[in-house]
């Protein structure tokens, strides 16, 4: 068998459960990541028991935390993993939050049994600087070394710069995790790596372009004045972390900007979501990490997370009354609640009480999963169909869009910047993290810019 190769987990022909082992030799391989699948994935794999041999796993490698690449660590640790778990140090704040919830979501409410997992996960965390190698194996003339570097998805995520060398040959493998877009909200924009021999590349928006910040700074701005127009609410489902905050920042910069008697002034900005809150509370702690503009509205005295007009909804019961409050009164609102894909959490409440009534809107900033509730509400709710939610079809009344420059994925055009910036360009890529069509239209993009160059490059649908 020959050496370097990897072995997909998950997330090579979709865009959830990414988990990757790159193996150096039989003795010694790395894991990159370790997610739960989503929609239609996950009902492919109800069995989430680590199927896999562990015994030459050296160390697991987490790009980011969102829970399609972290939700399975706890089968991991369960199946009777020890070693290293590397992140980059905003990641190990974040990570333990995430698996908490994680947790208590899908496995256990058993206090005791969840403070075991988080205890033995915090003990085997290795953060790690952006920027700075760190040796993992180093045995019989084979070693492999690691280094992370800004990817600009989530604050904390990182792509994987992989140094091998072998006996036979020294090779550099990167792994590009998920991608952020540039100009997102609070992150500085990804950098190309000086050089990859192999790429692994995510392809999520492989075949689509995003709007530009300016855009979808003003389609934001029209989601909001025609929700004070129709005095109804803007429900949006955001992931906890990441997406909620970014849009919290883009939201006081327009409340920042409008005229002293604006009625955006008044507008009620709700988060609904005690762990959004906590990740928020964490994101303001990371406030070096923020990129330069972020820091830039700080120094000049504003809260971009802590605005006057943003509430956070606290216990169940607070927001029970909220949902009530807000379906049946003429108040327009923002409200942020999860999940980002509508598959549970307490935007279910808000959509079942709203999607009725036609003062309300329902805008979606990121990916939306075959299977799920949110693909299908953009899919039949901008014609006047139907959704189920927890077993019960509901009518669609309310407003449904999108609004795809949110996204925090690198789109078509950002993915081939970031590979045609290296200074030695990849000449194998295997594109991962996307669904059929996205990898096939990105396979056909990178394949002509190289032959412009008159570069030889495989692209391997992976």
């Amino acid at each position: 068998m020959s050496y370097p190769r990897v072995v997909h987990h998950g997330g090579a022909e979709g865009v959830t459960g990414s988990c990757h082992q790159l193996f150096l030799s039989a003795a010694c391989s790395v894991l990159v990541d370790c997610g739960l699948f989503q929609g239609d994935e996950a009902r492919d794999r109800e069995d989430l028991t680590i199927e896999f041999d562990l015994t030459s796993v050296q160390a697991v490698v987490i790009t980011h935390v969102h829970i399609d690449h972290v939700g399975r660590l706890p089968y991991l640790l369960a199946a009777g993993y020890k070693g290293p778990i590397i992140c980059s140090e905003p990641s190990a704040m974040l990570l333990p939050l995430v698996i908490e919830d994680a947790l208590e979501i899908g496995f256990t409410r058993d206090k005791r049994l969840i403070e075991r997992v988080l205890k033995q996960l915090t003990s085997q965390l290795v953060a790690l600087p952006y920027k700075q190698w760190h040796g993992i194996y180093d045995e019989g003339g084979v070693r492999l070394r690691l280094k992370l570097q800004r990817a600009g998805h989530i604050l904390g995520s990182a792509f994987v710069e992989c140094d091998l060398q072998r006996p036979d040959n020294a090779e550099r493998v990167v792994f590009s995790g998920d991608l952020g877009a540039p100009w997102s909200p609070l992150l500085p924009a990804p950098r190309s790596p000086y050089q990859a021999d192999r790429l692994f590349l995510e392809s999520t928006y492989g075949d689509k372009s995003h709007e530009n910040r300016r855009q979808r700074s003003a389609a934001l701005l029209g989601y909001l004045q025609r929700s004070i127009e129709q005095e109804g609410c803007l429900l949006i489902p955001a992931f906890s972390i990441g997406r909620t905050q970014e849009l919290l920042y883009e939201i006081e910069h327009l409340i920042h900007k409008a005229d002293a008697d604006s009625p955006l002034k008044q507008l009620e900005v709700i988060v609904d979501s005690p762990l959004a809150a906590r990740f928020t509370e964490v994101y303001r702690k990371l406030k070096p990490f923020w990129d330069a503009e972020a820091r830039r509205r700080l120094g000049s005295g504003r809260h971009p997370l802590n605005f006057e007009t943003l509430y956070t909804v606290g216990d169940h019961g607070e927001h029970q009354l909220t949902v009530e409050y807000l379906s049946r009164y003429r108040r327009p609102a923002v409200v942020i609640a999860a999940s980002g894909m509508a598959a549970g959490g307490r935007i279910v409440n808000y959509l079942k009480a709203c999607l009725g009534d036609k003062r309300h809107q329902v805008l979606f900033v990121g990916y939306q999963a075959a299977g799920t509730p949110g693909a299908a509400l953009l899919k039949y709710g901008p014609r006047g169909g139907w959704v189920e939610l927890e077993g019960k079809r509901y009518d669609v009344r309310a407003q449904v869009a999108a609004l795809s420059g949110y996204s925090a994925h690198a789109d078509q055009s950002d993915l081939v910047r970031f590979v045609l910036g290296m200074r030695r360009l990849p000449g194998n890529i295997s594109l991962i993290h996307g669904d059929s069509a996205a990898r096939k239209k990105l396979k056909q993009v990178l394949e002509a810019e190289y032959a412009k160059r008159g570069t030889p490059v495989v692209v391997r649908l992976a």
